[in-house]
């Protein structure tokens, strides 16, 4: 939560002008809307109000955009529409559990067909709805191009199989490794029957890191190196962006197909492509309805590709945290997150950045 200091520039500014008005009597209010003895007034009137009178709570969820995306609309929040916001820290599915409860109101960023069985069911349940297209997102297996280039034949997920010593598990002799995401992510269950699907359980480990930054710590580590590495990665983040990579092929997609490799239970999984997403933003249902101008707010919202990855690049080549990262796209891209929000919000947001 951003407050400000009682000794912010700004706040004595007003403070100022507001002792000249009482300074100058009766005669400076009479003096007509162009004198500037009422300007305070004036200010006081334009303060934003939230349409809530709670803090609106956030799904707190540890990866790069979803945390560069939460900071933005944080600060859109609390100095365009006069709100007060919180996040709670948590996973996927943990996270929309609590949507539905309302624990939280807003996920920023939800992957709909990387959850397909659990989004669908949060949506009949009438609790939780999705709205905007906040961007495209994708996923896949990943090697470096100098690997690639040390094994022109493999171009393939299938292809593993012939090369599991040269991604040797260190910790398992015999059988090679494939970085996956961190367990607890929807992404391990897709990561797992795809690994069960092109029969590579017998010669890979499926290796989990702890955390998100531990994963991009293992891939940026190994590409410093040139050491060969096969790992799973999404996008749009600025790591894909950074290195010079090779996503390999796998069978064209199949809904079908793919709908079971989101299921933990799936029994016999068949190979496909990862699905393209089309990121929305999912919000309480009852939260929704309580606050229609800020649903009207997340509706609108949309970062194309070049827009976030150039906030993402910027976060990750100056190693700035979120919140920097999200000044940086609302002074650089002004007419992107203008065009979400009416012009008096716009209008606060630009005078608080």
């Amino acid at each position: 939560m951003r407050k400000l200091s009682r000794f912010h520039p700004r706040r004595l500014a007003l403070a100022a002008l507001g002792a000249a008005a009482i300074a100058a009597g009766p005669a400076a209010f009479a003096a007509g809307p162009s004198a500037p003895a009422v300007a305070p007034a004036a200010a006081l009137a334009a303060a934003p109000k939230c349409e809530i009178d709670t803090p609106v709570r956030f799904s707190g969820l540890n990866w790069e955009s979803n945390l560069l995306l939460v900071s933005i609309e944080q600060f859109i929040l609390e100095k365009g529409y006069g709100c007060k916001t919180s996040t709670e820290s948590g996973e996927t599915l943990a996270m929309l559990a609590a949507l539905q409860r309302g624990d939280v109101e807003v996920t920023s960023e939800i992957w709909p067909g990387q959850i397909e069985s659990a989004w669908r069911k949060a949506l009949d349940s009438g609790k939780v709805i999705g709205v905007g297209h906040v961007f495209d997102a994708g996923e896949g297996w990943y090697i470096p191009r100098y690997t690639a280039e040390r094994h022109p034949d493999l171009k393939s997920a299938a292809d593993l199989a012939r090369y599991k010593k040269v991604f040797a598990d260190p910790e398992e002799p015999g059988k090679g490794r494939i970085y996956g995401c961190p367990a607890g992510w929807a992404c391990d269950t897709l990561n797992v029957n795809l690994l069960k699907a092109l029969k590579l359980e017998d010669d890979y480990t499926l290796f989990a890191p702890g955390a998100g930054a531990a994963q991009k710590a293992a891939i940026v580590s190994a590409y410093q190196r040139k050491r060969d590495i096969v790992f799973y990665y999404w996008t749009p983040t600025a790591l894909v962006g950074a290195l010079d990579l090779v996503k390999l092929s796998l069978p064209p997609f199949d809904e079908k197909a793919y709908a079971c490799m989101t299921d933990p239970k799936c029994e016999n999984p068949v190979p496909t492509e990862f699905k393209g997403n089309k990121a929305v933003t999912g919000l309480n249902a009852g939260f929704s309805k309580r606050a229609p101008m800020l649903t009207a707010f997340f509706t609108k919202l949309h970062m194309p590709g070049p827009v976030i990855d150039d906030a993402l690049g910027w976060m990750e080549r100056e190693e700035a945290e979120p919140e920097a990262a999200a000044q940086y796209f609302l002074k650089r891209h002004a007419a992107i997150w203008k065009a979400w929000v009416p012009e008096d919000v716009a209008s606060r947001v630009e005078a608080a950045l």
